[in-house]
């Protein structure tokens, strides 16, 4: 762990500055918590007043405190805090928790305020969480910094990281009566020192947070998050509830934090690369954590349902592939079993519908057969109240199968780690634990097993799509980039600015005509058939104002061509500087597409892959993805398009290129990375050919220009 963070997680002492013997006091909450949460460091109380707090002296003076101390709380007014960390830096104290509000927040005397506690900090070297915050609880350690309201949350395996001290705390209320708990929980406030970027690999590094999550309002630094994610993301799964992604949820959310808000697609494709899952709600986002924390990651997408009722089992069914997953298809060795053990008018067939006599044993034999076969990489089992039997006793049932099972794959593998795909292994399986009281003794059973549950199909479906997603991203771990690859093509896309260097994206020829007879000379040079497309700084979409000819065959054609596109310049846009107009050798048909880059006041080089041409912001079928692409990467982005799916091919449209369209989005990517100076850059359209691609029209902006 950094030194610097160190007292934050783990300090030898605590003193909490601006202690009070009043109960409806925050001073008073702060050290009440930290009394009860059992710490076993030293803990010291600072006030205004001498006396004694739960039997513990109150100093007035910061320098009287005795050692170990290495972590302060400050809950003092807002103007005295700049002279509060004066004072802990000379008693020593590197760490400061500033619980107190009125900074960033309100505005900008506020701003400058909290600006001033920043540069006090940095001169002497002193961390700073918040200000605006609740502090920090680590529920193993123990800890608890925070004021909130007793008890401590339940531990547990998750990570909680939280831009909001108000969402944390009621998170943490609303987690005793869902019966999950936590390892850690992190409220960052107003980020003026630490930040999400800081906390989140020092989460990672406990040893009992087996999973993170992450309420965020904006981001410090979009590249150091990234690159930090990344390297936590190998380990660990992260989950991250990003808000505002509107425009009203933007202003929201710089009001509270005054933080930079990025684009949505930014976001998205930060996340994508640094293996970040994104939930949509607060709600999922737990469903998720919770399926993370306690099962494992499946082999695949293939998953059974098991149920005792009909209606449920679609639910599931539908929930299951709108969330990325299979229905399995499950072995006849399976289907004969299943067959034999169930009554003749049960659905053998995935989703295995029991009926609604199915027994405590039922549910146990039919999920031992799912799970055994090797088809199926996650079960989601669906129990409503059964109407013979106690829910309770079907979840009884159910625990031991797994536990039975867990330890029957576990002891094959030890036994033979160099087993097939055959071999039994440790698989996910959901509930979907439907009802309310007559299910509330089941839970408890499920939750004292350590088996997520879930009130309806839908969010247990969606559970299993989370654990899914992340095998899938640690299946296809980005790898390293070899620039050497870039130069395989010939032709070259560069730019003095860039100082001419290549990154073997082929062109067509292009050159200015300035007059009718430059334009014949040049398409005679070129080679007829040649495109003429009018040349203007100031007209960007040419196919607009009909700016440009196709099929240019002869040199009458060229020369007439010439005079009718500056007439139709002239008459769309008679303000518009025209330079004079492109001629460049036509190429053979087949699909556009296109590819550009943008950069990312956050996250720096963000691509995008999608219908090209004129088609382009009609359509909107496109995907973002952060540069510098890999193969898997640039692959993602062009199976997440409709442009990208029809290259293979589609009813009347043939088959064309599909790896130079990788090709060129992995050099592309490379070129945005590489320069920063590039604001933007576009190839609309690449004409993507039976063999090879070319970009047929390139525009590019650079800083200042």
């Amino acid at each position: 762990m950094t030194n610097s963070l160190t007292p934050f997680f783990n300090p030898k002492g605590v003193v909490v500055i601006g202690a009070s013997t009043s109960p409806e006091k925050l001073g008073y909450g702060v050290a009440r918590n930290l009394i009860q949460s059992g710490y076993r460091g030293a803990i010291h109380f600072v006030s205004q007043k001498s006396g004694t707090l739960f039997d513990r002296p109150l100093y007035t003076n910061l320098d009287d405190v005795p050692d170990p101390v290495d972590l302060a709380i400050l809950i003092v007014p807002t103007q005295v805090t700049p002279q509060t960390i004066e004072d802990c830096a000379k008693r020593g104290i590197k760490a400061a928790i500033i619980v107190s509000s009125g900074f960033r927040e309100v505005g900008a005397e506020g701003a400058a305020l909290e600006q001033q506690c920043v540069d006090i900090a940095r001169k002497h070297g002193v961390r700073l969480l918040g200000p605006n915050c609740i502090g920090t609880l680590d529920t193993h350690l123990p800890l608890d910094t925070t004021f909130l309201q007793p008890p401590m949350p339940l531990q547990g395996g998750i990570g909680f990281i939280s831009h909001s001290g108000a969402f944390a705390a009621a998170i943490i209320d609303w987690a005793r009566e869902q019966g999950f708990g936590f390892s850690q929980i992190v409220s960052l406030g107003n980020q003026a020192d630490v930040n999400e970027t800081d906390v989140l690999p020092e989460v990672a590094k406990d040893e009992h947070t087996r999973v993170i999550v992450l309420y965020m309002e904006s981001v410090s630094d979009g590249q150091k998050f990234v690159q930090a994610a990344s390297e936590v993301t190998k380990h660990k799964p992260v989950i991250a509830l990003k808000v505002g992604r509107f425009e009203a949820g933007q202003k929201a959310a710089a009001s509270h934090t005054g933080a930079l808000a990025g684009s949505e697609a930014a976001f998205d494709a930060a996340f994508a690369k640094a293996g970040v899952l994104r939930a949509d709600t607060a709600e999922q986002m737990f469903d998720w954590a919770r399926a993370l924390e306690n099962c494992p990651l499946p082999r695949g997408k293939r998953m059974a349902i098991l149920t005792n009722a009909g209606g449920p089992g679609v639910i599931a069914a539908d929930s299951l592939e709108t969330n990325g997953l299979l229905l399995s298809q499950l072995t006849e060795a399976t289907l004969e079993a299943l067959s034999s053990y169930l009554p003749s008018s049960a659905s053998v067939h995935n989703p295995v519908d029991m009926l609604a006599s199915a027994s405590p044993d039922a549910y146990a034999t039919c999920l031992k057969l799912l799970l055994q076969d090797e088809n199926v990489d996650g079960v989601l089992v669906i129990l409503p109240p059964p109407p013979m039997f106690k829910t309770e006793d079907v979840a009884e049932k159910i625990i031991q199968t797994l536990e039975s099972y867990t330890l029957e794959s576990a002891s094959l593998l030890s036994e033979k780690p160099e087993a097939s795909f055959r071999t039994p292994e440790s698989k996910p399986v959901v509930i979907a634990l439907m009802g309310s009281n007559l299910v509330e003794e089941a839970r408890k059973k499920f939750q004292h097993s350590n088996v997520p549950t879930y009130p309806f199909p839908e969010r247990a479906a969606s559970a299993l799509g989370a654990l899914a997603k992340q095998k899938e991203f640690l299946d296809r771990r980005p790898q390293a980039w070899d620039k050497n690859e870039r130069l395989s093509v010939p032709l070259s896309l560069s730019t003095d600015d860039l100082g001419s260097q290549p990154y073997g994206i082929t062109t067509t020829p292009i050159k200015l005509a300035r007059n009718e007879n430059e334009a014949v000379i040049i398409a005679t040079e070129l080679g007829f058939p040649v495109v003429m497309k009018i040349a203007s700084p100031d007209i960007l979409h040419k196919s607009d104002i009909g700016g440009v000819l196709l099929n240019i065959n002869s040199e009458e054609e060229a020369q007439s061509g010439y005079t009718l596109l500056l007439e139709r310049a002239r008459k769309s846009m008679p303000n518009a500087r025209i330079e004079g107009v492109h001629v460049q050798k036509q190429i053979p048909e087949g699909q556009e597409v296109i590819i550009g880059a943008v950069r990312d006041p956050l996250f720096g080089a963000l691509m995008m892959f999608g219908s090209g041409g004129i088609e382009v912001e009609g359509l909107k079928d496109v995907a973002f993805a952060l540069a510098p692409l890999n193969q898997a990467e640039a692959r993602e982005m062009i199976r997440k398009t409709w442009a990208g799916r029809k290259l293979k091919g589609f009813r009347s449209i043939p088959p064309v290129d599909e790896e130079s369209v990788i090709d060129v989005l992995i050099k592309l990517s490379l070129l945005a990375y590489e320069h920063p100076e590039v604001e933007e850059i576009e190839i609309n359209p690449l004409r993507v050919l039976q063999k090879g691609a070319v970009a047929v029209d390139v525009r590019m902006k650079i800083k200042g220009e």
